[in-house]
């Protein structure tokens, strides 16, 4: 047992997580013979199977899942201590890595990387998008240092900072610009494109509809922002997208964009990280860096009159 190494517990974790050779070994950045190899040899020291082997897939022992939660936590340990001597050391620096929505990722994560780099040129950012409760089971499992959300998350053990708000704004059809604003109630007699399921935004568009998720299966889906954009140009339906949003999707579209009436839809979005973590400090410091970015992001996208992307489209 004196012999097992950090290399096999991060190996053996990923194996665990993922659940397939190939997978593992492309997250580890090895081949998946020598990760095959690794795992083999991490048996033989511990005496006693982890891996039920199949064509397919593979399935814990359950030894390995036991096995799989300890390692869990002393690779947590390891990189709490790591992180504790960087926050020792003044102005965060080596590897952060950053889960952002994929409502926010295309619109905020360019102009937040520039920032930062400005500001701690010895940062080494690792952004990564994802829908929310991924983002979240990363950050728990300790592969995220922090995630850029849609608030309130209301975890238990994760700290939570809001940033700014955005209002959401309804896109239709060019040749549906001067049509009145319709009534909330409305929007899905109206063919409303909703983004598929695991999105935030597109719980929180359901609730400004007084729509229940159980009837969405009559609603038409894309997986993007920009798909239910073209969509809609096409004539298609109409959608609701975040305000930040507005210069990037509709710059080059068949639509036209209406504010809703008051109240106006609006999410907050914000930074979260696990309340343990000792990087805390420097993670308000960098919150309080997107929070300048994502306001004048936002602040941009309100002076976009409604008419621009007609304008603008060929």
């Amino acid at each position: 047992m004196a012999n097992i190494s950090m290399k096999h517990l991060r190996y053996f974790d990923a194996l665990a997580r993922l659940g397939h050779f190939g997978r593992a070994a492309e997250l580890c950045a090895i081949s998946q013979p020598a990760l095959s190899m690794q795992i083999r040899e991490l048996e033989t020291l511990i005496g006693a199977p982890l891996v039920e082997r199949g064509a397919r897939q593979i399935r814990l022992t359950s030894l390995g899942e036991e096995f799989a939660a300890r390692t869990g936590e002393i690779l947590r340990s390891v990189d709490d201590l790591a992180d504790l001597a960087r926050a020792a050391q003044g102005p965060l620096v080596g590897r952060l890595r950053i889960g952002v929505i994929p409502t926010v990722a295309p619109y905020l994560l360019p102009r937040v990387i520039t920032s930062l780099a400005q500001e701690y040129p010895g940062l080494d950012l690792r952004p990564r998008e994802a829908v929310t409760k991924t983002l979240i089971e990363d950050l728990h499992e300790a592969r995220l240092d922090t995630a850029i959300v849609a608030l309130p998350i209301s975890e238990p053990g994760l700290e939570e900072v809001a940033l700014f708000d955005e209002e959401f704004v309804l896109v239709r059809g060019r040749g549906e610009a001067n049509k009145p604003v319709p009534d909330p109630g409305m929007l899905h007699e109206m063919r409303l494109l909703l983004l598929e399921e695991g999105h935030c935004f597109r719980d929180q568009a359901l609730s400004y509809c007084k729509l229940s998720p159980s009837v969405t299966r009559d609603l038409m889906e894309g997986s993007s922002l920009s798909t239910l954009v073209q969509m809609v140009g096409a004539g298609i339906g109409i959608t609701l997208i975040p305000e930040m949003a507005l210069p990037i999707e509709t710059r080059s579209a068949q639509v036209s964009l209406a504010r809703l009436p008051a109240p106006a839809p609006v999410r907050t979005i914000g930074m979260v990280w696990r309340k343990s973590t000792p990087l805390g400090e420097q993670l308000a410091r960098i919150a309080e860096i997107v929070r300048c970015v994502g306001c004048a992001a936002t602040e941009t996208a309100a002076q976009l009159p409604a008419s621009a992307a007609a304008d603008e489209a060929p």
